[in-house]
């Protein structure tokens, strides 16, 4: 199988402006010169994490972010993938959007809606995994705070004993201070799914004077550091080799003896 190219766009973001936000990654994308299958922008990349969906989410029909998400994949012919605030049917959503250069797109809603910051009293939590693909490779994206739920990202294995994904992506709105937890749950995530782990977090301060460092880092499934940015913003292009995630699982077959479990729907999975 190909080996895979993935661009994580590091960045602060404009607070609730969306028509700022898409203008600053347009240039952010023209700048990025090498070929790359993947590009990956932050969580509600176009507002940034605001609790006030009613004012600043977009109608998904009537969406600014996801044309330019459209534009920006066709003009480098690969895939981008972020969140937004989407409103759909009377609800808000805090949506991954992942969309292809012929502007088909399919979409993830983060379960684990952040209660601390009441995300969800303002928006409705998902209850359905997303995997997708790209030259064979297949790609598990969550959002944020589905990190420290190791049930939902759990890689199983199929009856033929194929993994559920190659690469488990996580887009983020992480605070500096909780970052020691972020870094230390994504090299967990890498160790016990055996899988490349990417996780791109926001850098500056937003509206709600919440600092972000950073810290966004790609690891190979031994949970080496294979990249990692802190406090500045960044645009870095690197390839996932695909022969030695194998060799990895087929040295040490550990999924095998995962133990297996239904997973419940949660009680509460709409909101307002």
């Amino acid at each position: 199988m190909e080996n895979l190219r993935i661009t994580l766009i590091q960045t602060s973001l404009h607070w609730v402006d969306i028509t700022a936000n898409l203008e600053m990654f347009a240039q952010k994308v023209t700048a990025i010169t090498q070929p790359t299958d993947l590009i990956i922008v932050p969580e509600t990349f176009s507002t940034g994490f605001s609790m006030d969906p009613e004012k600043y989410a977009e109608e998904v029909t009537e969406s600014k972010a996801i044309a330019w998400m459209h534009t920006a994949a066709k003009q480098k012919n690969c895939v981008i993938t972020g969140s937004l605030m989407l409103k759909e049917n009377g609800r808000f959503f805090n949506r991954l959007i992942w969309m292809q250069p012929d502007g088909t797109f399919q979409y993830y809603n983060k379960r684990h809606l952040f209660a601390l910051s009441h995300e969800d009293e303002a928006f409705t939590a998902g209850a359905e995994k997303l995997t997708v693909e790209i030259k064979g490779w297949k790609i598990r994206p969550l959002i944020c705070y589905d990190l420290r739920f190791p049930v939902w990202s759990k890689n199983l294995l199929d009856e033929e004993e194929n993994p559920d994904y190659d690469l488990l992506l996580y887009v983020a709105n992480w605070p500096d201070k909780r970052a020691y937890a972020w870094k230390h749950l994504l090299i967990a995530r890498a160790i016990e799914n055996q899988t490349y782990v990417a996780g791109l977090n926001r850098v500056g301060n937003d509206g709600n004077d919440n600092y972000y460092s950073g810290d966004s880092m790609v690891l190979g499934p031994l949970g080496q550091v294979l990249y990692h940015k802190i406090q500045d913003e960044d645009i870095f292009t690197l390839e996932l080799e695909y022969q030695q995630l194998e060799t990895l699982r087929k040295t040490f077959p550990f999924l095998k003896d995962a133990d297996s479990f239904t997973l419940n729907k949660k009680q509460k999975i709409s909101g307002h």
